[in-house]
């Protein structure tokens, strides 16, 4: 298996097509000033290493960073878990629901897509659908009608969120070693779908 981290995961998406957040990376305190002059303040920072999954279960998200002084003690802080490589600082965005698109390789169905609410609640909450990939757009606008995160979306919204899961599918598509993968969370914001947070596993 070969795990790619937050930051190449999210840079291969982005050189696909895929909207993802602004961001930058940093391996040394020094950077954090370049950081955040490109991502600007309020941003949130996340502990990246190539091994690291569940950032938020080891402690390694901070929110609602407002000045250079807080952005490097929460570098300094993140620095200290174990498999640690760099930090992720990130634009911060509003939002109003979290989304999940997963998808995973089987022996008997080849890759299963999985929709649905995301976040860090994703499996207390099993608001998810699974489908067969490759979809087209109807099966797509079928799976919405399975979860309840969609019930408040509009017909507009809905659209771009198909044209996400549409592009999912196409990209494991063109990458058909692709063991697992998670975009968790994407959201709405301004003028559509943009990816917070990504993983990506090659077999």
């Amino acid at each position: 298996m070969r795990y790619l981290s937050e930051r190449d995961s999210e840079n291969l998406l982005e050189n696909f097509g895929f909207d993802v957040i602004d961001r930058f990376y940093v391996t040394r305190k020094a950077d954090i000033p370049d950081a955040l002059s490109f991502v600007g303040l309020p941003c949130v920072m996340k502990v990246g290493g190539d091994k690291i999954v569940h950032k938020k279960k080891l402690g390694g998200v901070r929110l609602n960073i407002e000045t250079y002084s807080h952005a490097l003690d929460a570098y300094k802080d993140l620095m200290k878990i174990k498999g640690a490589k760099g930090v992720m600082v990130q634009k911060k965005i509003s939002f109003n629901k979290e989304f999940l698109i997963g998808v995973k390789r089987t022996e008997d169905f080849g890759h299963v897509l999985v929709f649905g609410s995301g976040g860090s609640q994703v499996e207390e909450k099993k608001d998810v659908s699974f489908r067969v990939c490759p979809l087209d757009e109807e099966e797509v606008l079928e799976m919405f009608e399975d979860v309840l995160i969609c019930e408040e979306i509009g017909k507009k919204e809905r659209l771009k969120i198909a044209q996400v899961i549409l592009m999912v599918c196409k990209f494991v598509g063109e990458y058909p070693d692709i063991s697992e993968m998670d975009i968790n969370p994407f959201v709405l914001a301004g003028e559509g779908p943009v990816i917070l947070d990504s993983r990506i596993v090659f077999s």
